[in-house]
């Protein structure tokens, strides 16, 4: 399997993608991709470390002339997100990511290729193994579960790395050379409702939303996505407004950090209003479907009729969680007023969970800018805590402030246009890059992000440019020549 993706080139880089794809490695269950970077780094005679909380460091010394460089921790996550089409039969954690090549391009059959951040541990791998690779020495840092929490950056102490400056390869459009992100707050709300028999007049649908990108829910907030949550509760605000739907069911969404792809609902209406409901539902459908035309050709919804189900929510409750899910803010909240195109703070109105007397709404808050970030999330916990939610703000990290005087900016600034023709794209970008985190305990480090042209990150629509990565690897090895000197 994979044979066509190891006779790629630079097939150093490949063949370690395609190494560390066969190894399942779903966020917060890493023990199988720890190992195996633990076993690597010890086959190949070379200091390895495993810290507290997991993540891997493994030390190579410098090569022959370049003892007198400062050294590099290069860096990059072991994780990755796990998305897949709903046709798609896979269990992520068993089986290895199937790639395939298509054109100028690196994808998975139906589900998320794992090139955010594989491509950037497969470098810093065929970096280790070289035996011809001239580099200063050289501490690779190898975090987890940076896609759901970045508590393999949060947990790493000070004092582990001796580095001055920090390669981060997580960075997704190879002209860019990133030089700040956003941090970001989980906002969760909760609640209990008492249900009801489903009176003997209604009827039972299901509402499916389906057929959106997806994406990833910082660096593509602001393109105009369709999010499944918010399409399905407009939906159903619509049918309890003209026919008295009722919710029994509600799942939809799946990961934080993705734009909600798709979502299912299960509804009894009143069987006098069929015919209407319908019809009203198609329009509904048809109207939304000509607003995203552009951004989302493939939108699908689907009303169907199945078995009335025995229980409906709380008519107050429901009231109440249909409002609160339309007035949540999902997209940009502010657009950066220092840096040109730059998303400043931004929600994703990720999951959302109606079932069994339980309701639960994930929410994941971004910005560049701690106190937008909170008025955000603040905005967002009192939208629900006014419908009776119990709402919690967890899983804060910081960002990362741009250092634009930095002697490692200096060097890939130049080298990028000596190699290229033209200038990079020094930006900070609206995600959540490990720099932040990494930042606070080791303040004095230097630290740059940059890598190859990814698109889709965080759906099954990722995929990976060949030629962007041949461009991207020559750049690596040139960095690693002009370190400078202690």
């Amino acid at each position: 399997m994979n044979t066509e993706i190891r006779a790629l080139e630079p097939k150093q880089l490949w063949n370690k993608f395609a190494d560390l794809n066969a190894v399942p490695r779903p966020s917060k269950k890493e023990e199988r991709v720890i190992a195996f970077m633990k076993d690597f780094g010890k086959k190949l005679g070379l200091e390895t470390i495993e810290d507290e909380v997991g993540n891997v460091i493994i030390k190579k010394p410098a090569t022959k002339g370049m003892e007198d460089r400062v050294t590099v921790v290069m860096q990059s996550h072991l994780d990755m997100v796990h998305q897949k089409n709903a046709d798609t039969e896979f269990d992520f954690n068993t089986q290895g990511i199937e790639m395939y090549v298509d054109g100028d391009w690196v994808r998975a059959k139906g589900t998320t290729l794992g090139a955010d951040n594989g491509l950037g541990v497969a470098t810093i791998m065929a970096i280790l193994e070289s035996k011809d690779i001239a580099h200063p020495a050289i501490e690779a840092l190898f975090t987890i579960d940076e896609e759901t929490g970045m508590t393999g950056a949060m947990g790493l102490k000070g004092g582990l790395l001796t580095g001055g400056i920090l390669l981060n390869l997580d960075t997704e459009e190879d002209d860019e050379i990133g030089v700040g992100c956003a941090g970001g707050i989980d906002v969760t709300a909760t609640r209990t409702y008492e249900e009801e028999e489903t009176p003997e007049f209604k009827i039972g649908y299901q509402i499916t939303v389906k057929g959106l990108q997806g994406g990833h829910s910082g660096m593509q907030i602001h393109e105009g996505l369709g999010n499944a949550n918010k399409i399905m509760n407009r939906l159903l605000f619509d049918g309890f407004e003209n026919f008295g739907l009722r919710i029994s069911e509600i799942d939809g969404g799946s990961l934080r950090n993705a734009i909600p792809r798709e979502s299912k609902a299960i509804v009894a209406i009143d069987a006098m209003h069929e015919e209407a409901f319908n019809t009203e539902m198609q329009q509904l459908a048809n109207t939304i479907k000509t607003e995203l035309k552009t951004m989302e050709p493939d939108l699908e919804v689907v009303v169907s009729k199945i078995d009335t189900p025995e229980k409906i929510m709380d008519l107050g409750v429901q009231e109440g969680l249909t409002r609160a899910i339309y007035a949540a803010l999902n997209g940009v909240y502010r657009m950066s007023a220092d840096i040109k195109d730059l998303v400043e703070t931004s929600n994703n109105v990720a999951r959302v969970i109606v079932k069994d007397g339980a309701i639960k709404i994930g929410c994941l808050t971004r910005s560049s800018v701690e106190s937008s970030k909170f008025d955000l999330a603040n905005t967002l916990r009192a939208t629900f805590e006014l419908t009776g939610c119990e709402v919690e703000l967890s899983g804060d990290y910081p960002g990362w402030t741009p250092n634009m005087d930095s002697s490692i900016l200096k060097v890939l600034d130049s080298l990028y246009e000596k190699m290229n023709g033209e200038k990079a794209h020094v930006a900070a970008c609206h995600a959540g890059l490990e720099c932040g985190i990494l930042g606070q305990n080791y303040p004095d480090m230097e630290m740059i992000s940059f890598g190859p042209n990814i698109k889709g990150a965080h759906s099954p629509d990722e995929r990976a440019q060949i030629s962007s990565a041949q461009k991207y690897w020559k750049f690596v090895l040139e960095i690693l020549k002009e370190i400078p000197k202690k």
